[in-house]
């Protein structure tokens, strides 16, 4: 069903007219109370009283007129007599504080209470708890001075590509050193122990036997 003009005027002037939703359903055909009353609203028709609350309005019984109200009569008000101020009473004399004793006992200290942990760990309270350590001063370093063993000599901080690694003493002599001077182009070691740390190979026929192997030989299974 679809709203044409003619029937959008018939609604309307039945709407004005004072005819209920229902009516105008009935007239129309084809659509429903609600529908009516949807499109009345979409149009802006004017809405109307509810007839049920006019219904009830109507049936409801006339409520009975108040009574009148009676004046009481006036009761004659008693003469003030003026009365005289109650005396004064001074407040009650304090007892006297009683002086702690000298000699009076000591309380007996209560035992502390001490939460264990897991593993025996003693739980801090708060009133247990310790200030935290303020961090120590930053510490300035120093370089050290060398000894004067290896004072003017190559250590091993002084190592670098350019210069000879030749140990010179033993390690744990205070006056261990390297050798320092300039190394030879391609080698870690300085000329001279080039010629000790690389030998020529002897031919075959001068080379020294290899030694015997400890205990006769080796082991056959």
């Amino acid at each position: 069903m679809s709203w044409t003009d003619e029937r959008i005027e018939r609604l309307t002037k039945m709407w004005e007219g004072g005819s209920t939703a229902s009516q105008i359903a009935d007239e129309l055909g084809g659509v429903s109370r609600n529908a009516v009353i949807g499109k009345a609203h979409r149009l802006g028709l004017k809405a109307r009283p509810s007839p049920v609350k006019a219904n009830d309005k109507d049936e409801a019984a006339p409520k009975a007129a108040p009574a009148p109200k009676v004046a009481k009569p006036a009761e004659p008000k008693a003469a003030k007599i003026p009365s005289e101020p109650a005396p004064r009473l001074a407040p009650p004399p304090r007892a006297p504080v009683a002086a702690p004793a000298a000699n009076a006992a000591p309380s007996t200290p209560q035992p502390r209470i001490v939460s264990v942990g897991p593993g025996g760990f003693l739980r801090q309270g708060p009133g247990d708890q310790q200030a935290p350590i303020p961090p120590a001063p930053p510490r300035r370093l120093v370089p050290a001075k060398p000894s004067a063993e290896i004072q003017g000599k190559t250590t091993l901080l002084d190592l670098n590509d350019r210069i000879c690694r030749w140990p010179m003493g033993h390690p744990g002599e205070p006056d261990f050193h390297f050798c320092g001077e300039k190394v030879n182009p391609g080698f870690p070691y300085c000329v001279d122990h080039c010629g000790r740390a690389y030998q020529a190979q002897l031919p075959r026929g001068h080379r020294r036997p290899p030694p015997p192997l400890p205990f006769g030989g080796p082991r056959v299974r």
